[in-house]
Order: C-alpha cells, then sequence, then structure tokens
C-alpha cells in the first residue's frame, strides 16, 4: 500500500519502523524487542486476530439499539405517552445523530486514533442502553438515545476506513463480513426483542435494554486496540507520514461524493423507514406484534448472505450501476406489494424489501471503491454517511405525519415507492467507475 493510503487507525495498530534506539544493545535487560522477536510476532500476531473480532463485534452492536426500539414502538409509545407525530420524530433521530456526529468522526479519528474512537463508540453505545430503558420520561428517553446513537454514528463512519486501510486486497470481502456482521445484529435484535421482552417481565424495558450486554462484549478487543493505538500514535508523532493527493481533498467539489451521498441518504431513508415503521404497519394490517418483528427479522436476515455476496460482486465490476437497478426495482415490487396486500403477501413483501435494502452494504463498498487513498477513503466516508444520514431525516418523520393524517398506511407506503426512483437514477451515477483524486486532479490541471 502506498504511504499516502495510511491513515489513523493502520498507523495506529501496525507501527512502522522507528530509529535505532540509543538505550541497551538487543538481548541485555531492558533493551527493546527486535521488530522480528517473539514478542513482537505474537503481537502482531494477537492484532490480526483481534482487528477482525473488533470489526465484526462493532457491526453487530450497530443497529440493535434501534430495530429493537421498532419490535417495541407501540409499548413504548404507550409507556411514555406518544403520539404518531413524535413516535416519528424518534424514528427521525438515528439519522439525524448519525448526520450530526458522522462528521466529527474524522476530527476525533486524527486527534485521539481510530481506535480509541471506536472503542468510546461501544461504551457510548453500551451506557445509552443501560440508561434508556429507567429514564422515566420522554426527554430521558431521547437523550439516551442520542448517546447510543453518537457511538454507533463514529463507528458508522470508520468501519470502511478501518477496512481500506487494514485489508487493502479485500475490500470487497472484508466489507461484506462487516456487512454480514452488521446484517446479523439487525436481524437478531428484530426477532428475539419481543420474546426477551416478553421472558423478562413484558413491558419493553427488560426488552431494550438486554442490549447493552453485546455493547459491553465489544468494548474488550477495542480496548486492546485502543491500547495498542495510543503506543503508536505516539512514535507516529515523531516520524509523520508524507502529505499525499487525498491530504489536499476537498471532496464537496465531487460530483462522485455528491453522488454517493445522496445514494446513501436515500437508501438510509428506506432503510430507517423499514427499522422503524415495518413491523407497525404489519401490526395495523392483523398481524400479531410477534409475527411482525419476526418479519422484519426476515427483511433484515436477508442482508446476512446479500450482505457478503454483494460487495464482492460489486467490486468485479466495472460500474455498480446494474446492482442499484435490481435492487431498487426489489424495492420497488414490496413497497408497492404491501401497499395493495399487506397481510396477504406479507411474507413476500419482506423478502424483497431485504433485497431492496442491501443497498447499504453496496453503499459502502462504493465509498472504498471511489476513493484510492487512505486519507481520501476517510473524508468520502464521513461526508458520504453524515450527508447522506442528514438528507434522510424528514424521511421515517414524514411518514408519521402521513399515517396521522390519513388515517392509514396506503399513502406513506407510496411515498417510501416513490423514493425507489431517485435511489436508482442517483445510485447509477454513483456507481460510475471514476475516484474522487482522479476528479480532483483533473480539476486541478
Amino acid at each position: 500500500m502506498a504511504p499516502e493510503e495510511s491513515t489513523s487507525l493502520r498507523s495506529e495498530t501496525a507501527p512502522s519502523p522507528t530509529p535505532a534506539p540509543s538505550g541497551p544493545a538487543p538481548g541485555t535487560p531492558g533493551a527493546p524487542e527486535p521488530a522480528g522477536a517473539p514478542g513482537a510476532t505474537r503481537a502482531k500476531g494477537l492484532l490480526a486476530v483481534l482487528m477482525p473480532v473488533g470489526i465484526v463485534l462493532a457491526a453487530l452492536n450497530l443497529r440493535p439499539a434501534i430495530t429493537s426500539l421498532g419490535s417495541l414502538l407501540e409499548e413504548v409509545r404507550d409507556g411514555l405517552g406518544m403520539n404518531g407525530t413524535l413516535a416519528g420524530l424518534l424514528t427521525s433521530v438515528p439519522p439525524f445523530c448519525f448526520a450530526l456526529f458522522g462528521f466529527l468522526a474524522p476530527r476525533l479519528s486524527k486527534r485521539f486514533g481510530a481506535g480509541t474512537v471506536v472503542c468510546g463508540g461501544m461504551i457510548a453505545i453500551t451506557a445509552g442502553l443501560v440508561v434508556r430503558p429507567f429514564t422515566g420520561n420522554t426527554a430521558g428517553f431521547l437523550a439516551a438515545t442520542v448517546l447510543t446513537l453518537a457511538g454507533i454514528a463514529v463507528s458508522n463512519v470508520l468501519m470502511p476506513v478501518v477496512v481500506k486501510n487494514w485489508f487493502p486486497d479485500r475490500v470487497g470481502s472484508m466489507t461484506g463480513l462487516y456487512s454480514m456482521a452488521l446484517a446479523i445484529g439487525t436481524s437478531l435484535a428484530a426477532a428475539v426483542t419481543v420474546p426477551l421482552n416478553d421472558a423478562l417481565g413484558g413491558g419493553w424495558k427488560g426488552g431494550l435494554g438486554i442490549w447493552a450486554v453485546l455493547g459491553a462484549v465489544a468494548v474488550l478487543p477495542w480496548a486492546v486496540l485502543s491500547r495498542q493505538g495510543r503506543a503508536a500514535e505516539r512514535e507516529n508523532a515523531a516520524n509523520p507520514a508524507p502529505a499525499g493527493p487525498g491530504d489536499a481533498l476537498r471532496v464537496t467539489r465531487s460530483r462522485t461524493a455528491w453522488s454517493l451521498a445522496c445514494f446513501f441518504g436515500l437508501q438510509s431513508t428506506a432503510a430507517y423507514i423499514t427499522m422503524g415503521w415495518m413491523p407497525q404497519i404489519f401490526r395495523d394490517a392483523g398481524i400479531s406484534a410477534g409475527t411482525a418483528g419476526v418479519l422484519l427479522a426476515v427483511t433484515m436476515a436477508l442482508g446476512i448472505p446479500l450482505a457478503f455476496v454483494i460487495p464482492r460482486v460489486a467490486i468485479r465490476l466495472p460500474q455498480q450501476g446494474p446492482v442499484v437497478i435490481v435492487l431498487g426495482l426489489c424495492g420497488l415490487g414490496g413497497y408497492l406489494g404491501l401497499a395493495l396486500a399487506p397481510a396477504g403477501g406479507a411474507w413476500i413483501w419482506a423478502f424483497l424489501i431485504g433485497i431492496s435494502n442491501c443497498a447499504f452494504p453496496l453503499a459502502l463498498t462504493m465509498v472504498g471503491l471511489r476513493a484510492r487513498t487512505g486519507p481520501g477513503v476517510v473524508k468520502l466516508s464521513a461526508f458520504a454517511q453524515s450527508t447522506g444520514y442528514l438528507i434522510s431525516i424528514p424521511g421515517p418523520l414524514l411518514v408519521g405525519i402521513l399515517n396521522d393524517a390519513t388515517g392509514g398506511w396506503g399513502v406513506p407506503i407510496l411515498f417510501m415507492a416513490c423514493l425507489m426512483v431517485p435511489q436508482i437514477i442517483i445510485g447509477t451515477l454513483a456507481g460510475r467507475n471514476r475516484t474522487i483524486e482522479d476528479e480532483h486532479l483533473a480539476k486541478a490541471a
């Protein structure tokens, strides 16, 4: 990998060689171990194992806070006295937080190191999930939710950077592994939150709070990676990497970056509407709460195999437009069917919408493909995800308003279907074979 492709996390966990120490000679008491010494080899081996484990555990924690709430939204609304508009606002909080805190991720990563930031993100997720069920009012519930989502937001932005810089030759497969773990966490929370909640005494508090356990587990590997990263940061401060073309990028001037950000925003709109409202749509159609949760789980579970396959397919194509079109057409079919026969064809619509929601791992893959350098990936990931989540904020809220205004789901679902059209068009533009560095150099010339 070229020197300019090293970002904070790679430099954290894979320290560069340093000048020979002036202290004791190797082999004497107190002398540092040579790079090839057994201790150094063991450290590298430990990091080689911990990094994939850390990626998987982080990914598992990036959606349960959201999908568990979707499964128990009616109980939370009743318990906290929310109307439909306020509940719609609650479903819009995730993209708002992802946009707000996602913009901070590159600065935090540069200041503290990506490993430390992700570790902090896992701690924030765990703390928010512990506190949220016991706040007792809507304001406290929202505040704890924001804390959890802040941790998710910074980790969202840094995961493509981790993959690009630790596995530059396996972007497709590692993005697939990360996306697959994310889909497992999403679908698992959707499927088992209601049964777990019932087993913990009903209501809604136990079903939401139990996911803090998974967050606590994820803190462990990232604490080790963070500690290793802080030692490497001190070393890198004395041996800074040379500036590369990615450092001078102004990503806001890139048409490719804007296309990718809009595509990310549209697919995020569909995803958060699905996670926040689809169980309620099925419940209002006469389907039980447990079955509605399972239907959402099926929708999310399709991302488990497809999130691994789609990035591997996309990375082999010169352009990703054909994949965008197929996923968009599945979404159109699923939403139209949901409007016409929500209960009768529930499993079919859940299946089609699940395929469509795999635009998320495709978007993550395109982040790695549309930038050549490490700094470029950091900037593009932060811009595309933060801007995209900002774009997606009105969608879930508007669905709640439309449902309240019309007294049904026909108009909201039609709105969801219409969003698939610009998603297909803009996603095809984002999938063109070009990079933001090439655009930058062309404009500079």
